[in-house]
């Protein structure tokens, strides 16, 4: 079995959910870490392994961020990391993936697939084997126990129910 590292320095962890039901806010972790282990490059029996610290997590706006830590959302005091460990790891196309796992936020765990698209593989100056995958999925935040939001006068809510994740993860063997 062959491990891979995700190699934070270059990588990044993200999301996106639309504000006022007509923007989009993005964040992202800034401390985060994972592994893929398979037998080989075809990735047909690959497990991923990823966390992701909720303290870590930037908008580019504090008081959002803090907002964010808060209960209302992440609840970060009492759950302080975001995982996903996978179940499975299946071909779906041209150097595609859908990657079936269990998901945990806020203490709910719950199984999700995001899709992987394998951007190739090298070997590093260091002789390392490099391999990097972006990576795509959706959640409802709701399905999680995060319920907060604030009905707008003219109708919507503030915040959608909708979460796209998205991630770049470049990966070195150990």
């Amino acid at each position: 079995m062959n491990t891979w590292h995700i190699d934070a320095a270059h990588s990044e962890v993200g999301f996106t959910v639309k504000h006022l039901l007509i923007s989009t806010v993005r964040g992202r972790f800034g401390t985060f870490e994972g592994t893929l282990s398979a037998t080989d490059e075809t990735f047909s029996d690959a497990k991923l392994s990823f966390s992701a610290d909720t303290a870590s997590i930037t908008t580019n706006n504090a008081m959002r961020d803090a907002h964010l830590q808060s209960p209302d959302f992440f609840d970060g005091a009492n759950n302080p990391k975001v995982l996903f460990v996978s179940k499975s790891f299946a071909k779906s196309g041209d150097n595609a993936y859908a990657v079936v796992g269990d998901f945990t936020m806020r203490g709910v765990t719950k199984e999700i697939t995001i899709n992987a698209i394998l951007n190739g593989s090298v070997v590093d100056a260091y002789g390392k084997k490099v391999v990097s995958f972006d990576v795509s999925g959706t959640i409802k935040r709701t399905d999680f126990g995060v319920n907060w939001n604030a009905a707008l006068e003219a109708g919507g809510v503030a915040v959608s129910e909708d979460v796209t994740l998205e991630a770049t993860i470049e990966l070195k063997q150990e």
